[in-house]
């Protein structure tokens, strides 16, 4: 059996994680399984990326040459879209590949346009790693037209200009005659798949982000505090990038605005922001604020979260939740919101916290009850034991290679 997955990347931003990982996971069960991106970062040699300078630069340019064509919608969902348009020659390449399964992952930015998904001749599965696949342009949404068809009737009001999700969304219909067999990877993604006109009819399977809990597992809290300069003898609070703060759906907004309410409430706690370095200027969080820069490799995101008390995912809208998984791999509790993906993930009071969506006050009540826990070492060991019996790379491979053997029969 030869897979062959295609994804944008496969070490850049978290979808790129999740499916090189997928990848990995297999050729452990000696699986066939090769990825072809556009950008390839690991130096892994299963990994085909463009093999020249023109091609890898065509390969980054065309995701540019799609803007005069956005600004012509006026639109207040700023999250990215992907109207899919400028062709390929993956299509061409895979159907001449000795590939048995074509396994597609996040492939927008103008990697492939929807023509050449559809001519893809061989089985197709699909992960889904947000909504953009049963959606117009857009990779995330916030109304009901994925639902209900891409009317002009039901277009938001805040939207001027070419209708692209509409457009987008009807060459998908036209272009994607045979169904696909879709992987979601969160429950609440699944059910939007089901309930969307494109995929209502098609196969859905359910199956998480992997992390190899062999490799993912907690480091002694003090030790991974010294590596990474941080204070000993402090309650810490991590979260991801503040560069997130224009990302409307990951809540850092939210997260502000809880923050402000633990301020007075919460003496003795600093903040560790991850994914970035400190900007010239940030809004006062009224915590002392470490910022740990960009942690791209395995042990040094282990130290970040085996140094910290908890990790907050604010987010309003969460596919799955991979830092949320990371975490919990590393004894580390969550609070999140009880919304998306994240409740797969996190348990209520068991290994984590989940607030009302989309409640700042609750989400500030999370945080101090995660740290005021007298059960917090059982809370930690509940989120290792989450992780390993839920997410851990060998089990997610085995539902792959079920999968992979089902379709194939």
């Amino acid at each position: 059996m030869k897979i062959i997955h295609l994804s944008n990347s496969d070490k850049s931003g978290g979808a790129a994680i999740a499916a090189y990982r997928i990848h990995k996971s297999l050729m452990k069960k000696d699986i066939t399984s090769r990825m072809w991106v556009n950008s390839a970062i690991s130096g892994d040699w299963t990994v085909r990326g463009p093999k020249n300078k023109l091609s890898k630069g065509f390969a980054q340019v065309k995701r540019h040459l799609i803007k005069p064509l956005l600004r012509l919608t006026k639109t207040e969902n700023k999250i990215l879209h992907s109207p899919a348009i400028l062709p390929s020659l993956w299509s061409k390449n895979l159907n001449k590949s000795d590939a048995d399964i074509v396994h597609l992952h996040w492939i927008g930015a103008e990697m492939a346009s929807i023509s050449d998904i559809g001519a893809i001749n061989k089985p197709v599965i699909w992960t889904l790693h947000d909504m953009w696949a049963f959606c117009g342009a857009e990779h995330i949404s916030w109304d009901q037209r994925w639902r209900e068809g891409y009317t002009k009737k039901n277009r938001p009001s805040g939207e001027k200009g070419i209708d692209i999700n509409r457009w987008t969304w009807k060459r998908k219909l036209k272009n994607w005659k045979q169904p696909f067999h879709i992987v979601a990877v969160s429950k609440w993604l699944a059910n939007c798949a089901k309930n969307s006109v494109i995929m209502k009819d098609w196969p859905i399977s359910v199956i998480p982000n992997c992390i190899n809990t062999k490799i993912w597992k907690p480091i002694d809290k003090i030790f991974a505090r010294k590596m990474l300069g941080l204070p000993t003898d402090i309650p810490i609070v991590a979260f991801g990038s503040y560069g997130a703060n224009s990302e409307y759906h990951k809540g850092f907004d939210l997260l502000v605005e809880a923050l402000k309410i633990l301020n007075g409430n919460v003496n003795d706690m600093q903040l560790a922001i991850f994914g970035q370095t400190a900007p010239k200027v940030y809004p006062n969080l009224g915590f002392d604020v470490n910022f740990m820069g960009h942690l791209y490799d395995d042990v040094s995101l282990r130290l970040m979260y085996s140094a910290v008390d908890i990790l907050v995912v604010p987010s309003r809208l969460e596919a799955f939740g991979q830092t949320a998984s990371e975490s919990m791999a590393c004894a580390t509790p969550v609070v999140a919101f009880g919304t998306s993906g994240l409740l797969d993930i996190v348990d209520h009071k068991a290994n984590g916290y989940l607030a009302k969506p989309f409640e700042a006050e609750d989400l500030a009540n999370g945080i101090k009850y995660i740290l005021n826990a007298s059960n917090y070492d059982e809370l930690c060991n509940n989120a290792r034991e989450k992780s390993v019996k839920d997410f851990d790379s060998a089990l997610v491979a085995a539902k792959y290679e079920e999968l992979y053997n089902n379709i194939l029969k």
